[in-house]
């Protein structure tokens, strides 16, 4: 791997804040994916410098018009005594316009929990927080080549990384979901190959996926790995490229969004 100062994948840090913010609009873009658009002043300082960024995502109580909000304390969120913690998960910041002060997070519904839930509802007016991001991981576009992997929870990043990558760019993209019904058509100007693979044919989870990523040819030059989603899955995928396809370590990042049998995980996986 040569040492090119401009593929360097860089950390930027964002001053922790939390908002509170109110639905506009909500689009159901399949059966099984729901974009939310939020709206409010406190946007105006909004950051997101990657497209795997996450920010947590507050959700009112049963009954409550608006959920319970931190404040952003010396090591983190710091709740007032008396309030009950309110249900968070994470989530991708899938498009941000600050001109307009908008938002928009994107739910995957596969999977019955309180934000798909919430989502199934969700109305025009009704409130939600957020905190974050709290930090970026900056993921140079100038590679030769990028590979895009992911189950139904990462189609929002690989949507907006497939959008901000410059024209012409070569992406594979490795996506795993239900059904053909859960497809989306991605806006890019990148040269594009795409594999979707589906559960309703193999009847596992992530066996599809990481069938895809073993059959998939990779060019030479200079590559990034990106994968995102089940925690068992994405290890396996990482596992399979570092060990057996001599992927460097510094050339993929793999995160969990999600692991079967646990509730709000989100982290990323390393040795």
């Amino acid at each position: 791997m040569q040492n090119r100062s401009d593929l360097a994948v860089t950390r930027v840090r964002h001053p922790l804040k939390f908002r509170l913010l109110q639905v506009t609009q909500v689009r159901h873009l399949t059966p099984h994916l729901t974009r939310v658009t939020l709206t409010g002043d406190d946007l105006h300082d909004f950051e997101s410098a990657s497209f795997d960024d996450h920010v947590k995502v507050f959700f009112p109580a049963p009954g409550a018009d608006k959920p319970v909000i931190p404040q952003a304390g010396p090591d983190g969120p710091v709740f007032a005594e008396g309030d009950a913690r309110p249900v968070a998960r994470d989530f991708t910041p899938r498009r941000y316009d600050r001109a307009t002060r908008e938002l928009d997070l994107e739910f995957a519904m596969h999977e019955a929990g309180p934000a798909a839930e919430w989502a199934a509802r969700a109305q025009p007016g009704q409130y939600l927080g957020i905190g974050g991001p709290r930090g970026s991981m900056v993921i140079p576009t100038g590679f030769d080549w990028h590979v895009l992997i992911g189950d139904d929870t990462a189609l929002p990043a690989i949507a907006r990384r497939l959008e901000e990558l410059p024209k012409g760019t070569r992406v594979a993209t490795l996506i795993e979901v239900g059904d053909p019904s859960a497809r989306i058509e991605f806006a890019t100007e990148a040269n594009v190959y795409s594999e979707w693979r589906y559960r309703s044919e193999t009847g596992g989870r992530g066996v599809a996926l990481l069938q895809a990523v073993r059959e998939t040819w990779l060019p030479d030059g200079e590559g990034y790995v990106w994968a995102a989603g089940e925690a068992a899955t994405m290890r396996a995928v990482r596992y399979h490229l570092v060990n057996e396809r001599g992927i460097d370590k510094a050339r993929i990042r793999a995160a969990s969004y999600w692991k079967q049998g646990a509730v709000a995980v989100h982290e990323t996986l390393d040795d």
